[in-house]
């Protein structure tokens, strides 16, 4: 609840997660597309090199379901499994060609719902919405590698 708020501020500050929640299920793709543009998104925003371990971090599930999923991906050609170039010891994650395309479709259709879901909105609207997402989007993952640096 935030401090002095009137109690439809904190209504509305309420609805976000079953908001978001919502949207996801909404948003036209398939289960795997939907799960492979996750790992694809992952593994090109990952800072340096991207083990299954670090993409199961971040989805904050088990190293088990993360191997899935990423061994989906690689079926699917859009991942390959290469040395670390920090610690030959070391597996990392490479996208390819094929996976940069689908990540890139991925993005036009997302793109796409955004704009037919916001079409009636004025642009400066929409375009307002889209910087404060992405502004939320990208103060989220500071705060998780502060957690994560915290911890370390």
């Amino acid at each position: 609840m935030t401090s002095g708020a009137d109690p439809e501020d904190d209504a509305i500050l309420d609805g976000i997660g079953p908001a978001f929640s919502r949207l996801r299920r909404r948003v036209p793709t398939s289960r795997r597309d939907g799960s492979r543009n996750l790992i694809l998104n992952i593994v090109s925003a990952g800072d340096g090199e991207m083990t299954v371990g670090g993409v199961a971090e971040e989805l904050g599930v088990d190293q088990s379901v993360a191997s899935r999923m990423v061994s989906d991906c690689i079926a699917a050609g859009y991942l390959l499994r290469t040395a670390s170039q920090e610690d030959g010891r070391r597996t990392v994650l490479e996208i390819t060609p094929e996976g940069a395309a689908a990540r890139d479709g991925f993005a036009k259709a997302q793109r796409k719902a955004f704009e037919q879901i916001t079409g009636d909105w004025p642009v400066e609207e929409r375009l307002q919405f889209a910087r404060l997402l992405l502004r939320y989007v990208e103060d989220s993952a500071r705060l998780r590698r502060q957690e994560r640096d915290r911890l370390a």
